[in-house]
């Protein structure tokens, strides 16, 4: 099989860009005690992480019910955006990263627009992207499913098979591996390194390995 040159790089927003995924599961462990739903930060992540807002929800109406599930989304956003307000930072070496990876770049994530104009916007980040962000709210099927992927490769103009994608959570490595992309996992954050692993993935810890991994 003909591997082909990476032409894109497609990067997850919360916990690759952003080190904001310590604070919505620290909000969401916080919310689970509120409403009755004990949950722990590996809960959480098995849970939660990397998934759209829609399937987070679906998982809390159905144990809580929609009303719940409506309230709890509602406090969750305003405590996530408060929390992002007082001290939100880059995730450790990504600017550094981003400066010396000269392939084309975008952004793709199960997050709203909303949400990345101001997580980027707060971190410095939202500028080095503009026009090239997309969200899962733009396609049918959030990861795992490879729609949201698959979907920035179009609109980027890029084979699929020519990308490459930078995520953090095992729902995210498997959309990408679904979506025949290489998948380049960074364990660095909250997700262990087991579930991130698999085929067509190559698992880092530091985002300094990053310019190197990918033209390796």
């Amino acid at each position: 099989m003909i591997i082909k040159p990476i032409e894109l790089v497609i990067f997850d927003c919360d916990g690759v860009l952003v080190d904001s995924e310590r604070i919505a599961a620290r909000v969401q462990v916080a919310l689970g005690a509120e409403f009755g739903w004990p949950l722990t930060e590996a809960e959480v992540v098995d849970r939660f992480i990397g998934r759209s807002s829609a399937s987070i929800r679906e998982q809390i109406a159905e144990r809580l019910g929609a009303d719940a599930a409506a309230l709890w989304w509602e406090r969750f956003e305003e405590l996530h955006r408060e929390a992002v307000d007082s001290g939100l930072s880059p995730v450790e070496g990504l600017p550094e990263a981003l400066d010396v990876i000269d392939l084309p770049t975008c952004v793709a994530s199960s997050g709203s627009h909303e949400k990345m104009r101001h997580t980027l916007g707060r971190t410095g980040l939202y500028e080095r992207f503009a026009g090239r962000i997309h969200s899962a709210t733009e396609v049918s099927r959030g990861k795992p499913a490879p729609d949201l992927f698959l979907y920035a490769a179009r609109r980027m103009g890029v084979d699929p098979a020519a990308c490459a994608v930078v995520e953090d959570s095992r729902p995210g490595v498997q959309a990408a591996r679904a979506a025949g992309m290489r998948a380049f996992g960074y364990a660095g954050g909250l997700t262990p390194a087991s579930q991130l692993e698999g085929p067509g993935t190559l698992v880092f810890h530091h985002m300094r390995e990053l310019s190197a991994l990918l033209t390796g």
